[in-house]
């Protein structure tokens, strides 16, 4: 397996704290990271994350009342996601890869075409909107910025008929590499063979990064540096943070 394999890492289902935690872990301490390494992962609870920079008490009126869910600050940023029902993925890219040093919407475009381009397998329309492809939205609710699946962006993946936005990502750069922390919204799509999908999306996905896939197991994890970054993603100093 060469240094340039993009590594799938077995489906884990944690808690939003442990998700979190388990993302940020792949971009920090990863073995020799060199590979760019990707997961599906599911959720235990009923969860809801945010990004980093929003603000504690607009995430929380603009949250479902009076139900039971796990909340979590995400380390990257965007809006609120709800994960109670979409396939999530983190796709970590190593410093040195081309599209780390990349703007941003470079790295959005090559992930959501990938994406896009593997739900059409299943009849879905799906495109990445583009600038001078506007697409208009039917959907009667009212917009909030701020809630992810409310409005789509320049280049997240939506419905080409509805204009209901199926896809969108958020993403952390540092000295380690690119995370980019990717949520489809399945209520926004039609039937899908969602383990299927995942074979087509990661297959087209190491393609345009110019690497092999390969099924990976789990690296050797120091469970105190994975316990301890738990514990803080999912303190309230860490959820309140801003």
């Amino acid at each position: 397996m060469g240094i340039n394999t993009l590594h799938l890492l077995p489906v884990r289902t944690g808690t939003a704290a442990e998700n979190m935690a388990l993302d940020f872990f792949l971009l920090q301490r990863y073995p020799g990271r060199t590979a760019p390494r990707f997961r599906h992962y599911e959720w235990r609870n009923p969860a809801f994350t945010f990004g980093f920079s929003q603000k504690i008490e607009f995430v929380r009126t603009n949250l479902p009342a009076g139900e039971g869910f796990d909340l979590c600050r995400r380390p990257t940023g965007g809006g609120i996601v709800d994960h109670r029902n979409d396939w999530t993925y983190t796709l970590v890219l190593p410093r040195g890869h081309p599209l780390y040093d990349e703007r941003a919407t470079r790295s959005y475009h090559a992930v959501h075409e990938c994406l896009a381009e593997a739900l059409r397998v299943f009849g879905q329309p799906a495109d990445v909107k583009l600038a001078d492809e506007p697409v208009e939205r039917i959907d009667p609710s009212p917009l909030i910025m701020g809630v992810c699946f409310h409005r789509a962006e320049l280049y997240d993946v939506v419905n080409a008929v509805t204009g209901a936005k199926i896809a969108g990502a958020a993403q952390k750069r540092n000295k380690h590499g690119l995370l980019f922390q990717g949520s489809i919204e399945k209520a926004s799509v039609g039937p899908v063979d969602w383990e299927d999908f995942s074979a087509r999306f990661t297959a087209s996905l190491g393609r345009a990064l110019g690497n092999e896939s390969q099924e990976t197991p789990w690296p050797e994890l120091s469970e105190d540096e994975v316990s301890g970054l738990t514990e803080q993603y999912s303190s309230p100093e860490w959820v309140a943070c801003r």
